[in-house]
């Protein structure tokens, strides 16, 4: 137990001491002269109001001093990084009205059905990657950076995960050369999760190295496969290209690292992935403010207090 201002209790305990040692104090000089008188004092509980009352006072000074505990809470905790594809393919439109749109939605819905307890960030990628927002508790800001996305560029699924798993560390996280993976700590409350098409060029960090770097530290990555498996074409730079879902790279990133992987091929489908991603709890420690029942035991203490004097002497103090 803390209190948030040990001063006060300092001082309320030398009253209740004062208190009690004028008391006692009281209770000798009056048997003494009793004896003195040659009458024998009877009636141990005749200080009991007194002490009643003394108590009620040493836990209210306890009040006043602003008790708090600290007791462990389970929650549905931690940090989740959206790592959205915005690459040339995520324009098509197999899935309506875009795969864009299509995964656009179903991060702000899965934003949405998150406690405020749980830290929220977001990764735009494409050849590259760039924190578009930190993560934290307040959901609006990667609400916002949701709706900012357009489609630009290549697709580098590898440099999405090294770009969460900075966001997430809050440092820059470095792949060594030749692709060893380095020890960035251990994270088991942060999930990663990526919506794409799992079109990867292959440049800049590998997936397979990313993700054996996010499994190292013991994060998991939810894959969520935006498209269609037959494929469609899509205008990118003025070239008419082929596009189809690739499953099995999605697959492959949500195995290695203990998550799991959700396909969804319209929209309909989308909507109900908020509620299939389980978060892991964590237990933190809540500051619990106390005061309120050390008033309460107060009160009926130094109520008690009262009844027995009005008892005893006929006179409330």
């Amino acid at each position: 137990m803390s209190f948030a201002a040990p001063a006060l209790l300092v001082v309320g305990l030398l009253v209740v001491a004062a208190l009690g040692w004028a008391a006692v104090a009281f209770s000798r000089r009056r048997a003494a002269a009793l004896a003195a008188a040659g009458v024998t004092a009877t009636g141990r509980g005749r200080l009991a109001g007194v002490w009643f009352t003394i108590a009620g006072i040493a836990v209210l000074a306890i009040a006043v001093a602003g008790p708090a505990a600290s007791i462990p809470v389970p929650r549905a905790a931690g940090t989740v990084i959206l790592a959205m594809d915005v690459s040339g393919s995520m324009g098509a439109s197999d899935v309506a009205p875009s795969r864009l749109a299509a995964a656009q939605h179903a991060a702000l819905s899965f934003i949405r059905a998150q406690p405020d307890s749980v830290d929220i960030g977001v990764v735009a990628f494409e050849q590259g990657a760039l924190v578009t927002s930190r993560p934290r508790s307040d959901h609006a800001g990667a609400e916002a950076a949701i709706g900012r996305l357009r489609v630009s560029g290549g697709t580098s699924l590898g440099s999405a995960i090294i770009a969460s798993l900075s966001a997430i560390t809050g440092k820059t996280v470095t792949v060594r050369r030749g692709g060893t993976a380095p020890n960035i700590g251990y994270w088991p409350s942060a999930t990663i999760v990526i919506f794409s098409d799992g079109q990867d060029l292959g440049e800049g960090v590998s997936t397979a190295t990313a993700a054996a770097v996010a499994e190292k530290a013991g994060v998991h990555i939810d894959t969520v496969g935006i498209g269609t498996t037959a494929g469609t074409t899509v205008d990118v730079d003025g070239y008419r290209l082929y596009t189809a879902l690739n499953e099995n790279t999605l697959k492959s990133i949500a195995h290695t690292t203990g998550g799991a992987y959700h396909p969804a091929s319209d929209a309909s489908e989308l909507d109900g992935i908020a509620s299939t991603i389980n978060l892991r709890l964590t237990v933190a420690n809540r500051h619990v403010p106390l005061a309120g029942a050390f008033i309460a035991l107060a009160l009926a203490l130094l109520a008690a207090g009262a009844v027995l004097t009005i008892f005893r002497t006929g006179r409330v103090i």
